[in-house]
């Protein structure tokens, strides 16, 4: 199997029951839990993630999140950390968590003891592609429903074949009789007919979900932004979790680095974490349907409180942010339900052109673009000043000496920052007036902030590494050596071997003609030296 679609798990839940195939890589080895008791099973959570609380009538696709087990060693291969490293944000994996994918039927059966027929195939991965497995599941649900566990085995079959990605290429993914096109990579764009794998999770039907407050997208995203806790109270799992998607991606480029959990339910084995009162509030984004959460997450300091989708066409009715002791039920108005003050001025341009399309029927496709190309020039605003900063803290190339270890980055002065604000601050890309300092005050002190630095720091210093890498193959090694005792030219074969090693390890910004050259110097530096120093250290790796 293509190691992009390691451990893939289907999961067929039929009342109490659970039937799953455990793809591995490589080994393709089929794990088989026999419909086990699930109540009395570890995997009991998954049944109530994949069962919603709330009456669904029909079909419904929602997707949840949830943490691995911890204290397991998580093994990838090095060619997915690879391609995950040149995707998105959103698109990133996370390997403390799992996603689920769910396609949920219920429909009237009077055959049945319980008058339903309920049923729902789970596909688990750790992969965040939510558009491609949504698909995946609308193809094979449907037909699994209608026929036996058998279908499900030719299913497996099936993503067995699936080939790995190769950065630019379309995939062609066999499924139950249809090849799927898929494009696994940001750009160029997908041609007509086929799947976008990075097609952002803001599909705005939550354009529609939002309706009720999208008067207030400018403090959602603040709040996003810093990292705030945020309830989204819905009336189904498919509403919840795709405006808790919505949110978390509403910052790209900006990764989100708190939980979200798409679809919570009292369950989870989180529950008691999230939801004590005896600590403030954890920076987590959680999509709920219960009205049990209406009270138990009544002290949370920003709920959001979404209605039934809008027709199109109908022109939402601005709603003033509420105060949180209004909220008691589930049944509560839509609206947002939070004492917090904006920083920035209320930009009044988009949510006039929101609303202009809603009254002229403009596609939900249409609007979402708007929506998605308002958020993403509002972020990059927001950060470049940041980007801008981080940079001048890398040392100058001149200061990279290969007789010298890499040197340090420089240290980040908050106070330092600010004061680049004023001549090279946001206002040079956006027209939004207000509180920048203090947003970006803010900011500083969030999870969000903590997660892009540390990514930030480790690419400058993988770029300082691969510099001094670069420096060492520019000079004449061998002409070092011969000037040196061999204690000496011993000591930089192994340091150079470790170069390579390290390299290799983590994927340094290195041009593969520059590796070869290093060998090279390897190579001729050994054969240089007496034939017992060479047996030795032909023999030895590196540490």
């Amino acid at each position: 199997m293509g190691s992009l679609w390691y451990n893939i798990l289907l999961l067929s839940v039929l009342s109490w029951c659970i039937v799953g195939f455990l793809l591995q890589l490589l080994g393709v080895l089929k794990l088989r839990l026999e419909c086990c008791e699930i109540k009395n099973s570890k995997y009991c959570y998954l049944l109530f993630l994949s069962f919603p609380y709330i009456g669904c009538l029909g079909d419904t696709q929602f997707c949840f999140r949830f943490r691995r087990s911890s204290g397991r060693k998580v093994s990838l291969c090095c060619f997915l950390d690879q391609l995950d490293r040149d995707l998105p944000v959103y698109l990133k994996k996370d390997p403390a968590y799992y996603y689920g994918y769910v396609y949920f039927r219920q429909v009237r059966d009077k055959s049945l003891k319980r008058g339903y027929f309920q049923k729902s195939l789970v596909l688990i991965s750790k992969l965040p592609y939510v558009h491609l497995f949504r698909t995946v599941l609308k193809q094979i649900a449907p037909e699994y429903f209608e026929k036996s566990e058998a279908f499900l085995e030719a299913v497996c079959s099936d993503v067995d074949r699936w080939p790995p990605p190769i950065p630019g290429e379309i995939l062609h993914l066999p499924i139950m009789g249809i090849i799927m096109k898929v494009n696994n990579l940001f750009f160029p764009p997908p041609p007509p007919q086929v799947l976008s794998l990075n097609q952002i999770p803001v599909s705005f039907s939550s354009v529609k979900c939002f309706c009720p407050v999208f008067f207030h997208i400018q403090m959602l995203w603040e709040l996003v932004l810093l990292g705030e806790p945020l309830v989204v109270m819905a009336p189904s799992p498919s509403e919840s979790s795709e405006t808790v998607l919505a949110l978390v991606s509403c910052i790209s480029p900006l990764k989100y680095c708190s939980d979200f959990r798409p679809y919570f339910t009292i369950h989870d084995s989180e529950f008691k974490e999230y939801t004590t009162r005896t600590q403030a509030p954890p920076s987590v984004i959680l999509g709920v349907t219960n009205p049990f959460f209406a009270k138990t997450l009544q002290h949370w300091p920003h709920i959001i409180r979404i209605g039934d989708i809008k027709l199109p066409g109908e022109v939402p009715k601005q709603v003033k942010v509420k105060k949180l002791k209004n909220l008691k039920t589930l049944d509560s108005k839509p609206g947002v339900y939070t004492s917090y003050k904006t920083y920035l001025n209320k930009d009044e341009e988009i949510i006039k052109q929101l609303q202009k399309g809603v009254q002229q029927k403009r596609p939900t496709e249409a609007q979402s673009v708007i929506l998605r190309r308002y958020f993403l020039e509002l972020t990059e605003s927001f950060i470049i000043p940041l980007e801008r900063y981080v940079a001048s803290l890398m040392p100058l190339q001149k200061c990279i000496s290969p007789w010298k270890s890499p040197p340090q980055l420089r240290q980040f002065i908050q106070e330092d920052f600010m004061k680049t604000l004023e001549k090279a601050g946001p206002q040079l890309t956006s027209g939004l007036k207000g509180d920048w300092i203090g947003l970006y005050r803010h900011f500083l002190k969030s999870p969000n902030f903590d997660g892009w630095f540390r990514s930030r720091q480790k690419e400058m210093t993988q770029k300082l590494e691969a510099l001094h890498l670069e420096a060492l193959c520019n000079e004449n090694l061998v002409f070092w050596s011969q000037k040196h005792s061999e204690v000496e030219t011993v000591d930089l074969v192994l340091k150079l071997k470790n170069k390579l090693l390290q390299a290799g390890r983590e994927h340094l910004p290195v041009k593969t003609d520059t590796l070869k050259k290093l060998q090279t110097h390897i190579d001729d530096i050994i054969l240089a030296l007496p034939d017992d120093l060479q047996d030795i250290l032909l023999k030895t790796g590196t540490t």
